[in-house]
């Protein structure tokens, strides 16, 4: 039997018995859009006849030498005779023809990324037939001279804008201003032109015979899976480039056959907030590249319930049909044609976070699906767009009285961007991955071919397009800020400059826009963090937090920090770094003086003026932190990071003796003879910690063994907060973290005296905290021998930055400024392993010292600080690894709390 590369839509059910995964594999074969066609018709909607070929045509042509499969010809044949049937006519029939759409359709939406062609099957013959069948020439020649344009753009690669010139040319001739005013003779007139157009640029005729354009159609969508713009979208949407694309082919049906017919795109609810309403564009007598590719002004859904009242209520119920069947939103393309209403696609809707957060809740609430199912629909990637700025609500109100506002449009992706005006692709993706420069793309409207100027820039402005169009979706399939169908804006491509009422923008300038309110600025507005606190937000990740067994806390320095990560859902601080505290300004002269001390007791001096302030800060953090808890890290960097760099003391020191030189006063020349004698004590203080890799030189515990009076300092200050908050009422549960530990003498010595000293404070305080001492496990020998650290540790850390740094032997800094980005093209390197934690050699240390760790003590608490707390792939390794929890940035804590729920429903499908 010979393979099976095509299957009508009817033939779902018999698709079964020909080896497809009645599960999963029927969308990996026939497409997302061929899938759901066969669904539908499964269901009763009203699908014009149809079938699809295979994805595994496409990937057998395109590895092929672009040779079709055997048979593939033969089966498209047959197929089209019960298309025909069903249809009640013949392809390529002059007396009663049938038209047919050929679109593109992979198993993951792409939308506008690969190509369509309409109206395949109309000739000079069948267009005569076609006019007396119809009786509307002016429909006909649109028709025609619509296949002409899309055959000789997408099949041949003659630009679209050849095209639009003449479309242009006629309606100033005529002196209308829509192409729905256009006569019959006007695109009779330009059906011609376009066929001289076509054979200008192909050098042949338009072919006339049916399954020559059928077959050329469906070369071109083949053809297009590998096009630039699909390329990009797979890249930027994580796609896999094997997948292949199916092609649906259908019968034509046309919205523009008069007032009766319409054509449009609607989603079973708002694409932007979520909220459970129709949410859509149509036009009336027109086709369906009208209303997606942004030409025409489109009217909102809402007004076909006026205009076709029964059509539309027909529509309403086909939509809860086919979302209650799905169990999903969907994104609906369809066609009246003389009140006959057709359903030519669904799809699940593209939206923004904030309405897939909304949806998923909503969904449940109404028994659509699980609470489980909710959570592993939003991506963490959705939740961090909730954390996105937005522009400061004084600086907007002082923008408009400025008379900086410039327009509205519609709001069809939140958020807000400040960028650069770029007015093409080219140069969008140029000025941000060549010069790092914001940019805002600004066009008439977008195309497919723009995509990777859209995934370059900041945010999109268009002047023409609905909540549906090629920009809007785009936009909110990758979190970029728009505001589409800004009628206000007139865009000189000519001049590269926009004009909005009397402001004239050039390329290069600045402007603001608002994707959430869908407004526009000039110049660059302020931003401001936003309030995470959405209800249906709040909801789903309180869900979330049911299914997750790793805790969540965060990385905090100041309190501040810490009250918003517990606003958040942080459930203790993770890593304290004091070294931060150092750098305020009134305590880095005590520090500078700790270090430049000669004598113990200048030394001490120092540090009795720094204790105070390192009180009050561990003090801010229990009291934010109450009843969770804190682990603050030792001193940590080594002593000359807070010390001027040795080559600007060279300098300044140059420089001062310069001026020396030129000095013409006494008084000047012993201001300067000072400064010289200050500067070339602190250098010699500079050049005595100077190491030759400090990374792996005196610093963290190394550091306080060498200077005990430090850490010893920094205890104390720990104790004497803990407890005089908790005097307060305040329940503190402080623990203290011993940084680069190696070595198993160097925790016991170091513990040992700090935990005298920590006791010390106690008994002064008379009061008893419960407290933990634990290391940092940065070093690989630390991960080894974790069984002999964990005597003396109640806690490990994993500071996974340095442990990677010190298992793959590179300096973070050298390596991504160097060769690491070359590793990651080059696919040395899948994963940058600084982002992700590198499973086989960084999680292999970590499962170690876990296992290790535990066998000496059970209860032993381990957890992860740093970058790689927050990001999900790495969560998932740390719940695989049995960590007790990882520990973030605050505004990393809502995507940790998602991604470690995913981890633990991932592991409970597994097992």
């Amino acid at each position: 039997m010979s393979k099976k590369w095509v299957y009508l839509f009817e033939e779902f059910k018999q698709a079964e018995q020909y080896a497809l995964s009645i599960q999963s594999d029927v969308r990996g074969l026939l497409g997302g859009k061929g899938a759901n066609l066969a669904e539908m018709a499964q269901i009763n909607v009203p699908v014009p006849p149809g079938f699809t070929i295979t994805t595994e045509a496409c990937n057998v042509y395109l590895n092929s030498n672009k040779i079709f499969p055997e048979t593939l010809w033969e089966q498209v044949r047959q197929t089209l005779r019960f298309v025909e049937a069903a249809s009640g006519k013949n392809f390529g029939d002059p007396k009663n023809p049938l038209l047919l759409s050929c679109r593109s359709g992979a198993k993951f939406s792409m939308p506008g990324m690969m190509d369509t062609v309409l109206n395949i099957g109309l000739n000079d013959q069948t267009v005569q037939e076609m006019i007396a069948l119809s009786g509307d020439e002016r429909f006909v020649f649109d028709a025609y001279r619509r296949l002409i344009q899309m055959f000789g753009n997408v099949v041949t690669g003659i630009p679209d804008e050849v095209f639009e010139e003449k479309i242009t040319e006629a309606r100033e001739k005529a002196g209308v201003e829509t192409d729905a005013q256009l006569t019959a003779e006007h695109w009779k007139s330009l059906s011609d032109e376009f066929k001289i157009i076509f054979k200008h640029h192909t050098h042949q005729a338009f072919p006339m015979d049916p399954y020559t354009q059928l077959e050329m159609a469906v070369e071109a969508v083949f053809k297009s899976w590998n096009g630039k713009r699909a390329v990009d979208y797979r890249n930027a949407a994580g796609i896999s480039h094997n997948l292949g694309t199916a092609v649906t082919v259908m019968t034509m049906v046309f919205g523009n056959m008069g007032d009766d017919s319409a054509t449009g795109v609607a989603m079973t609810r708002n694409s932007s907030t979520g909220e459970n309403c129709i949410e859509g564009d149509y036009l009336t007598n027109a086709q369906g590249e009208d209303v997606v590719a942004g030409i025409r002004l489109t009217k909102d859904i809402s007004k076909l319930k006026t205009e076709m009242p029964e059509t539309y209520t027909q529509f309403q119920n086909i939509a809860q049909r086919m979302e209650n069947h799905y169990r999903e939103m969907q994104d609906i393309e369809f066609t009246i044609e003389k009140d006959k209403l057709w359903i030519l696609q669904t799809r699940d809707g593209k939206r923004t976070a904030q309405a897939a957060v909304r949806i998923a809740v909503e969904m449940v609430q109404q028994g659509l699906i699980s609470t489980e199912e909710a959570v592993m629909r939003i991506t963490p990637e959705q939740v961090d767009f909730f954390l996105h700025p937005q522009f400061d609500l004084d600086a907007k109100a002082a923008a408009k009285t400025k008379g900086e506002f410039l327009a509205y449009g519609l709001n069809v992706s939140p958020g807000s961007a400040c960028g650069m005006v770029a007015f093409d692709a080219d140069l969008a993706e140029a000025w941000f991955t060549e010069e790092g420069k914001d940019v805002i793309m600004v066009r008439p409207e977008t195309k497919p071919d723009d995509v990777h100027g859209m995934l370059a820039a900041k945010g999109i402005l268009t002047s023409r397009g609905g909540r549906t169009s090629h920009a809007a979706l785009v936009a909110r399939q990758f979190g970029k800020p728009a505001v589409v169908g800004v009628s206000a804006l007139d865009i000189d491509m000519n001049k590269r400059q926009m004009s909005i009422k009397e402001e004239i923008i050039k390329e290069g300038d600045w402007i603001s826009i608002d994707g959430t309110f869908g407004e526009v600025y000039a110049g660059k507005l302020k931003t401001t963090v936003p309030n995470i606190k959405d209800p249906w937000l709040m909801k789903l990740l309180d869900w979330a937090d049911g299914f997750r067994r790793l805790g969540i806390w965060t990385n905090a320095d100041y309190p501040s920090d810490a009250k918003r990560a517990r606003s958040y859902g942080a459930e203790g601080i993770g890593l304290c770094r004091t070294e931060h505290m150092f750098f305020e300004a009134k305590r880095l002269p005590y520090l500078h003086k700790m270090i430049m001390a000669d004598l113990p007791v200048e030394r001490q001096e120092a540090l009795d003026a720094l204790l105070p302030f390192q009180r009050e800060d561990f003090a801010g953090l229990f009291r934010e932190m109450d009843g969770l808890p804190v682990i603050t890290r030792l001193i940590d960097p080594p002593l000359h990071e807070f010390l001027p760099s040795h080559e600007d003391l060279v300098n300044e020191l140059t420089d001062l003796k310069i001026r020396l030189r030129n000095a013409d006063t006494l008084e000047a020349v012993d201001s300067l003879l000072t400064k010289i004698k200050n500067k070339h004590r602190i250098l010699k203080q500079v050049e005595k910690l100077r190491e030759s890799n400090p990374m792996l030189g005196m610093r963290g515990v190394r550091l306080g063994i060498q200077i005990p009076e430090l850490t010893i300092m920094q205890v104390r200050a720990i104790f004497e907060a803990a407890c005089m908050v908790a005097k307060e009422g305040i329940d503190v549960h402080p623990e203290i973290m011993i940084p680069l530990t190696s070595h198993v003498n160097e925790l016991k010595v170091q513990r040992e005296m700090l935990e005298k000293e920590a006791r010390k404070v106690m008994e002064e305080q008379h009061i008893e905290i419960d407290y933990k001492f634990g290391t940092m496990i940065e070093i690989p020998r630390a991960a080894l021998t974790a069984d002999q650290l964990a005597e003396y540790a109640e806690f490990f850390s994993f500071g996974t930055n340095d442990l990677t740094q010190t298992t793959f032997g590179v300096s973070r800094d050298d390596a991504e400024s160097s060769f690491l980005m070359k590793y990651l093209s080059s696919k040395i390197l899948t994963k940058n392993p600084f982002a992700t934690i590198d499973r086989d050699g960084v999680g292999e240390l970590m499962d170690i010292a876990v296992r290790k760790g535990r066998k000496v003590r059970p209860d032993l608490e381990c957890g992860i600080c740093g970058e790689h707390g927050g990001d999900p792939e790495s969560i998932r390794i740390c719940h695989q690894l049995g960590l007790t929890y990882v520990s973030c940035s605050p505004f990393r804590v809502p995507v940790a709390r998602l991604a470690a729920a995913h981890a633990a429903l991932l592991d409970r499908k597994t097992n």
